[in-house]
């Protein structure tokens, strides 16, 4: 890559939109535009949406058949994550079917949730041995197989195994590779595509209330599970189409020595113990894996980890306990199941116009801000039912939540991936769904104790409501708080007087060629470990 200036970068690098100005400012020269800088909304390592990112590096389409695999995420979203919120349709049956308590009955719907997050860590061991095409259609599998095997079951405890455990680690192998292929597709437009799959989510709590519910009065609870066994089977078309990307062929000159390489040096190998041996193993499966580095090292992923998780006890339980609480109080059931439906539409009118007001460069470090206030409304808006259970106020509150939610969802992908590079992503996805797994298991049930402790429904919302709020409050003073010291460590560190070269080049500048919204811990060690600077203190 050249300027006017004759600077040129290395092969392997390249410079951010912000390096090229240093450039020209220093030099007095003007910026090339047909220059192809790195844009200022390119994402992390990976798939690069750089023309120029050297043999061997993916490069990320920011469309053509980015589309195909974005309407593939979208359904497979729909039809993992939002599945468990529609079981609550199914839960006075049951109830009565098996003769279970609401402490008992909740762990279905909450087995299946926190086996659909835990299992990151073993998705994230397919995905590197079979490909995300692969996983995906190997979880619409199990999904599919596990709800069949639901309507045939005669205990309770039978419904665990298929319905939560078999069939949320079908949504699992489903989910996750479906937003990590997603992530390599879209670089620019990665906030803008993390928004529109998020619509998959509403697009599932839209459409599957309306389906089970006729379902349910038309074949029974063990005929409406069948069914959507086989429902769940279009995860594995989904999957076909999300194929890998491909590096570039480059066509060099060809080579002129034909004969034998010579041979290398086999390094040698120390005798270990197996006690060792698997202590060893263990410990770099972990570390690959599971991004326990990250967050030892990296305070926002730490924070965001806590915060999340912390969040994730009271965040799907009242979409679980909505229809049972409204149809405890005289609600209808097909009324009570609208209102899961006016969530999901509610999701689907506005996630798309959010994912291109997020997408703008003013909101470029602003991401998690915006993801604590919208949270932080999110846990307000459960305190809504409990001022009556009558359909206009459980209205107003689906309308409110759905917006918030809205926005939670659309940014939760985005957030990780600004903090985090994306080469790390899926290992930090399988830790932090890991984390979140814990309270996402034992929310429902806790809830389910208290119903039937109490014998009222409105202190589960109530609780909800302080844990969700208490949530938004922890990210967003613990990230104010980072950014402050990062502002002071900065000033601290800056020279007094600034040296003046007569020529920057192009590695002075701008040594590590990736872009990162916002500086994160894991960016400044690798920076550090280079014996380089970062680009925000120049």
């Amino acid at each position: 890559m050249t300027h006017r200036n004759g600077i040129r970068g290395t092969s392997d690098r390249c410079l951010t939109a912000e390096a090229c100005r240093v450039v020209e400012q220093a030099n007095g020269t003007e910026h090339d535009k047909d220059q192809d800088c790195e844009s200022e909304e390119g994402g992390h390592g990976g798939a690069r949406g750089h023309p120029m990112a050297g043999p061997g590096v993916v490069t990320a389409p920011d469309g053509g058949w980015g589309w195909v695999v974005l309407v593939a995420t979208i359904l497979v979203l729909a039809l993992t994550l939002a599945f468990p919120s529609c079981v609550g349709i199914f839960y006075t049956d049951l109830q009565n079917e098996f003769h279970a308590s609401n402490s008992e009955t909740s762990w279905v719907p909450s087995i299946m949730t926190s086996v659909l997050h835990a299992g990151g860590p073993f998705c994230s061991v397919l995905v590197e041995r079979l490909g995300c095409r692969a996983t995906v259609m190997l979880g619409g599998v199990l999904s599919g197989l596990g709800m069949a095997a639901s309507s045939f079951t005669q205990s309770i405890g039978q419904l665990y195994v298929t319905a939560g455990v078999i069939t949320g680690l079908g949504f699992c192998f489903s989910f996750q590779p479906a937003v990590t292929i997603l992530g390599h597709y879209f670089v620019r437009r990665r906030a803008f595509a993390n928004a529109m799959s998020s619509t998959g989510t509403a697009l599932g709590l839209c459409t599957l209330p309306f389906l089970g519910n006729y379902l349910h009065e038309e074949l029974g609870w063990r005929g409406s599970f069948l069914v959507l066994g086989a429902v769940l089977l279009n995860c594995c078309v989904c999957g076909a189409v999300m194929r890998p990307l491909q590096p570039p062929v480059r066509r060099g000159q060809p080579l002129m020595n034909h004969g034998p390489p010579p041979p290398e040096e086999e390094p040698v190998k120390k005798k270990t113990g197996w006690a060792r041996t698997i202590w060893n193993y263990v410990v770099a499966s972990l570390s690959k894996h599971m991004a326990f580095d990250q967050f030892c090292k990296n305070s926002r992923y730490r924070m965001l980890v806590i915060g999340i998780t912390w969040m994730m006890l009271g965040f799907v339980v009242p979409l679980i306990y909505l229809v049972p609480y409204a149809t405890a109080n005289n609600m209808e059931q097909g009324r009570a199941a609208l209102l899961l439906s006016i969530l999901g539409i509610v999701n689907i009118v506005v996630r798309p116009p959010f994912g291109i007001i997020f997408n703008m460069p003013w909101f470029k470090g602003r991401h998690v801000y915006v993801f604590a206030s919208a949270l932080l409304v999110n846990g307000l808006s459960n305190s809504i039912p409990c001022i009556a259970p009558s359909f206009t106020v459980l209205l107003v509150y689906v309308v409110i939540y759905g917006l918030s939610m809205s926005v939670v969802g659309s940014l939760m992908f985005t957030v990780l991936m600004d903090i985090v590079e994306m080469s790390r992503f899926p290992s930090a996805l399988g830790l932090l769904a890991i984390m979140e797994s814990i309270t996402l298991l034992i929310g429902p049930p806790l809830a389910g104790v208290l119903i039937d402790r109490t014998g009222h429904y409105f202190y589960v919302f109530f609780s909800c409501s302080t844990v969700v709020a208490s949530a938004a409050m922890l990210l967003m003073v613990s990230f104010c708080w980072l950014e402050n010291r990062d502002k002071k460590s900065a000033k601290q560190d800056q020279p007094s007087a600034l040296p003046e070269p007569a020529r920057l080049t192009a590695v002075d500048v701008a040594p590590d060629c990736q872009y990162r919204s916002v500086p994160t811990e894991g960016d400044k060690d690798k920076a550090s470990a280079n014996g380089a600077e970062f680009i925000t203190s120049v």
